[in-house]
C-alpha cells in the first residue's frame, strides 16, 4: 500500500457524535457522520477503542477484545460502519491495546483463580522483604505493582492498577492476540493502530531502577522487534496500513519499526516533540514551549528517518495530548492564524499526517475550573499527588488546565445548538465555551476557515509528489522562533516557514522579498500576499520549478 499520499483521521468515538441521547457518542454517530469526513477528504478513520471495557481509561482498559461495548453500539453497528466507510473510499482503522488488559478481562479473572496457565498470559512477581518487587513507578501515579494476597504475588500494571501487563513471552499470549487481529481483518478493517507497542517485551531480570521510573528496563525492550515481525507475518498485515505507539523511544528503533524491509510496521508515533513545554521533563511541571528544542527534534526525526529509510507518522494532537492551538499557538487573538500555521508545519513534513477529531477546526482546551469537571483516571490521580506536593487547589487546576487528556477529549463542536450538537442529552464531558463560534457548521460555510484550510492540506498531499515522496532539509536552525523547511523532488522545491510567536520575526538567512526575487513563488498562507517579515502565527509556503522540469514527474 502507499501510505504517502494518506491521511488518517483520529476519533475518540465517546466524543464524536452521539445519535441516541445518552450524553456518550457511539458507532452510529461516526456513521452519520461519514459525509463530513468525505467532505475533509482524509483516506482512513482511527477509532480508539469501543470494545467491552470498565471504561476505567476510557476503553484503554479492554475486557473482551472482540466484543462492542454495549454504550457504543452493536456488532451490527461495526458492519454498517465498516461498509459506509468503504462506499466512500475510507478505510477503518481499529485501536489493538496489546500491552495490557483490564482487570475485568476473562484471561485475568481466571489468573486471580490461580490458574497456572492464565497466571503465565501476565507478569506476576514475588515480593521483597514486604515491598513490591520493583520501584518501578505507573505512568499514572504510585507503584507499578499490586498484590494480590489470595495468591501472595504482585501482578505489573506500567498504567492503571485495572491495567495488567500481559506477558509476550509465552507463546499462548502472542497466539491470542493474533487471533484479535485475524478477526477484525475479516471483518473488513483495513489497518491497525497499537497501543504503547513498544513497551510490549519486558526484561529477563526485575530489578530496582535507580536512575529513573523504571522504562529504561522495558522500554524498547530485548524482542519488541521480533515479537512485531511475528505478529505482522502471521496475521498477513504486512500490506495493510499500521501503526505503533511509541513511548519514550529512539530514532534507531523507529527505523527498524517501520522501515519497509524490516516488515514490523507501517509507520510510527513518537512523541518527543510534545514535550517541549515540560519542565525538566516533567509532564506536570510547566514552562514555556522551547521552539529552539521542537526544531531540533524536528530536525532529528525528520531527517533522520528519512536517512534510515522509515516513516513517522506526523501530528500534534491525539486523544492523549492538549490541544495544540491551546498549547502551542493562541486560542485568542490569533486564534485563527496559529491553527492555520500548526496544521501546514506537519502537513508539509515527511510522513502520514494525522488529525484529530476537531483539529481541522481549531479546537481548543477546556478550560475548566473545578476538579469535579474532570473525568480522566490520569488528571484525577495527578490532581491528588499535585495537592500532596503541596501546591494549592488553584495551582493544581492550572496544570490540569494545560495538561489534562480530558482537554482533547471533549465533545465534537458541530454546530451552535446545544452540547455544540453533540447530543440532546447532558454530555458525558462538557464542550468548552466557545463551540458557539468554533464549530463544524460554521466552519463549512466560511471560505476562509481552518477546516477549509485542512481542505486544502489535505488536497496538496494528494497533488503534489513533493510532499509524498520529497527529500526534507531544515532551514533557519539558528532562529528560535522559526521552524522552516525544504522538500525537494524531481526538479522542485518547496519551502515552508512557521512562526510560532505573536509578533513579526525576520528570517535569518534569507529575506521573503529576495526569495520571490529569486523565483519563488507562493504556494499557500494563512495571510495575504507576503510581507518583509514573518507576522505573527504565519505560515508562508513557497514553490519553484527548475526551467525545463516537470514538476509532476
Amino acid at each position: 500500500m502507499n501510505i504517502q499520499d494518506k491521511v488518517v483521521y483520529q476519533i475518540y468515538p465517546k466524543s464524536f457524535y452521539d445519535t441516541n441521547g445518552d450524553g456518550l457518542g457511539d458507532l452510529n454517530g461516526v456513521t452519520a457522520k461519514l459525509d463530513y469526513l468525505r467532505e475533509l477528504g482524509v483516506d482512513f478513520l482511527w477509532l480508539t477503542p469501543f470494545f467491552v471495557s470498565p471504561q476505567k481509561d476510557n476503553g484503554y482498559d479492554v475486557a473482551d477484545y472482540c466484543a462492542v461495548d454495549p454504550r457504543f453500539g452493536t456488532m451490527e453497528d461495526v458492519d454498517t460502519l465498516i461498509r459506509a466507510a468503504k462506499a466512500r473510499g475510507i478505510g477503518l482503522m481499529f485501536d489493538m491495546v496489546f500491552n495490557h488488559t483490564s482487570t475485568e478481562h476473562e484471561w485475568f479473572k481466571r489468573a486471580l483463580t490461580g490458574d497456572p496457565d492464565y497466571m503465565d498470559y501476565y507478569i506476576w512477581k514475588d515480593g521483597k522483604e514486604g515491598q513490591p518487587p520493583t520501584n518501578w513507578a505507573s505512568k499514572f501515579g504510585g507503584n507499578a505493582w499490586e498484590y494480590v494476597p489470595a495468591l501472595g504475588k504482585y501482578y505489573l500494571h506500567l498504567f492503571d492498577v485495572t491495567q495488567a501487563d500481559l506477558n509476550w513471552e509465552n507463546p499462548r499470549v502472542r497466539e491470542e492476540l493474533k487471533n484479535v487481529v485475524r478477526f477484525w481483518k475479516a471483518k473488513g478493517v483495513e489497518g491497525f493502530r497499537f497501543d504503547v507497542v513498544n513497551l510490549i517485551s519486558k526484561p529477563a531480570v526485575f530489578e530496582d531502577d535507580h536512575e529513573g521510573d523504571g522504562r529504561r528496563f522495558y522500554t524498547d525492550g530485548r524482542h519488541v522487534h521480533d515479537f512485531l515481525k511475528e505478529l505482522t507475518r502471521d496475521t498477513g498485515i504486512d500490506t495493510m496500513i499500521t501503526v505503533g505507539e511509541m513511548s519514550s523511544t529512539t530514532l534507531e528503533n523507529c527505523i527498524r519499526y517501520s522501515n519497509p524491509s524490516e516488515k514490523e510496521l507501517s509507520m510510527v508515533f513518537n512523541f518527543h516533540h510534545l514535550k517541549i513545554d515540560y519542565k525538566d521533563g516533567a509532564k506536570w511541571a510547566l514552562q514555556e514551549p522551547d521552539i529552539m528544542a521542537l526544531k531540533n527534534l524536528f530536525v532529528v526525526w525528520q531527517e533522520g528517518m528519512a536517512a534510515g529509510g522509515g516513516w513517522n507518522a506526523v501530528f500534534w494532537c491525539n486523544h492523549d495530548q492538549p490541544r495544540v492551538v491551546s498549547r502551542l499557538g493562541d486560542d485568542g487573538t490569533y486564534w485563527r492564524e496559529s491553527a492555520k500555521m500548526l496544521g501546514a508545519c506537519i502537513h508539509f513534513m515527511r510522513g502520514t499526517p494525522y488529525i484529530y477529531q476537531g483539529e481541522e477546526l481549531g479546537m481548543t482546551n477546556a478550560q475548566y475550573t473545578d476538579i469535579a469537571q474532570y473525568r480522566d483516571v490520569e488528571s484525577l490521580n495527578y490532581y491528588r499527588i499535585l495537592l500532596d506536593e503541596g501546591k494549592t487547589k488553584d495551582e493544581a487546576l492550572h496544570i490540569l488546565s494545560v495538561r489534562s487528556r480530558d482537554n482533547s477529549r471533549t465533545p465534537m463542536q458541530w454546530s451552535a445548538e446545544d452540547n455544540a450538537g453533540f447530543t440532546s442529552d447532558t454530555p458525558w464531558l462538557a464542550p468548552p465555551a466557545n463551540y458557539d463560534t468554533i464549530n463544524a457548521a460554521a466552519e463549512r460555510g466560511e471560505a476562509d476557515s481552518v477546516f477549509h484550510f485542512y481542505q486544502t492540506l489535505i488536497r496538496l498531499r494528494k497533488e503534489m509528489p513533493i510532499i509524498q515522496k520529497g527529500d526534507i532539509f531544515f532551514l533557519e536552525r539558528a532562529n528560535a522562533s522559526i521552524v522552516a523547511y525544504e522538500r525537494a523532488h524531481a526538479g522542485q522545491k518547496l519551502r515552508v516557514y512557521c512562526n510560532f510567536r505573536a509578533a513579526d520575526v525576520p528570517l535569518m538567512e534569507d529575506a521573503l522579498e529576495d526569495l520571490a526575487d529569486a523565483g519563488w513563488t507562493k504556494l499557500l498562507g494563512n495571510y495575504d500576499g507576503l510581507a518583509r517579515d514573518l507576522r505573527p502565527y504565519e505560515v508562508v509556503v513557497l514553490e519553484r520549478v527548475r526551467a525545463g522540469e516537470n514538476a509532476c514527474d
